[in-house]
């Protein structure tokens, strides 16, 4: 980053902060029971350190949410307990596992699990009441996101509907929704992957060690590098190698790739990201290639 540049860097993430800690506010003046989605990656992370902000020297006046799949990186459930402990956080756990067992969901053929999260999110939600859910979506990350308010009006089934959702001139935020509907709420709709990183450097914001370039027994599927583990692989004819990798986004382990890489700090992956043509969704979630609008089916359905 040169001189010149420096100071409007600065002042951007300035102004996206200060953007972020006025949305926390004003669910918590508007909302009953908000909650964060909180999966661990680098997005939620930032969206919680946002809160923290927010509320200090008080405590984050809401719960965390994870959906989580049985998938996941042994790494990012680490950290994720770790920062519970922390900051004395609320964690409510939805387990995808759970409603498979019970027969609420089934197993996918292909052992992905991202695109079960969908019936667990919207029971929890409704079980628990939350009446606006915080979610780490960025406008940048992929077309159906781009589209996305501030404030997501979500019916009583959870779907997204298009002609309801209200203008948002002057920062002003409309929140009202019916019983039994909810807002989605995210915070970090403006921001890049790239203003991510910078305030993450800026902040000094502790992430899963495995954003960061490490060793790891990879195989390559559909043009990613893909790790074994519970839900399976490698299949027949898939080789296993040692490579040095990060992962720029993190979710299921069937469907999140690894990117060569050996960016091995905040400033070396800022650099890699400045010189990237693909956003994190679009190089790494092979969920999200499943159809031309596999994100848009699911925001209809109720995902984020």
């Amino acid at each position: 980053m040169t001189a010149s540049t420096a100071p409007i860097a600065t002042e951007k993430l300035t102004a996206l902060e200060a953007e972020g800690i006025h949305i926390f506010r004003e669910v918590a003046g508007e909302f009953d029971r908000p909650v964060i989605l909180f999966s661990g990656g680098k997005d939620s992370t930032v969206l919680l350190h946002l809160a923290i902000k927010a509320f200090w020297p008080a405590p984050v006046p809401f719960s965390l949410l994870h959906v989580d799949t049985g998938h996941n990186f042994d790494e990012v459930i680490e950290f994720r307990d770790g920062l519970v402990e922390k900051h004395g956080l609320r964690l409510v756990v939805a387990h995808v596992q759970d409603w498979i067992d019970d027969g609420r969901l089934a197993e996918r053929p292909d052992g992905t699990r991202n695109p079960l999260q969908t019936t667990p999110l919207l029971d929890t939600i409704t079980e628990q009441k939350f009446d606006a859910v915080f979610g780490g979506g960025r406008r940048d990350e992929e077309r159906a996101r781009a589209k996305e308010r501030v404030f997501s009006l979500r019916n009583s089934f959870g779907q997204w509907e298009p002609r309801r959702q209200r203008p948002e001139l002057w920062n002003l935020y409309n929140g009202r929704h019916r019983p039994g509907e909810h807002v989605r709420v995210f915070p970090l709709s403006n921001w890049t992957e790239l203003d991510v990183w910078s305030y993450i450097e800026r902040e000094n914001i502790e992430l899963p060690s495995i954003y960061y370039a490490h060793e790891r027994d990879v195989f390559q599927r559909d043009g990613m590098w893909l790790t074994s583990g519970p839900w399976g692989g490698p299949r027949e004819g898939e080789t296993v190698e040692r490579r040095v990798v990060r992962y720029r986004t993190v979710g299921d382990g069937s469907c999140t790739g690894a990117v060569d890489s050996t960016a091995a700090d905040v400033r070396t992956v800022i650099a890699e990201v400045q010189a990237s043509r693909l956003t994190e969704r679009g190089a790494t979630r092979a969920d999200d290639r499943l159809s031309e609008a596999a994100m848009e089916d699911r925001k209809r359905e109720g995902y984020f």
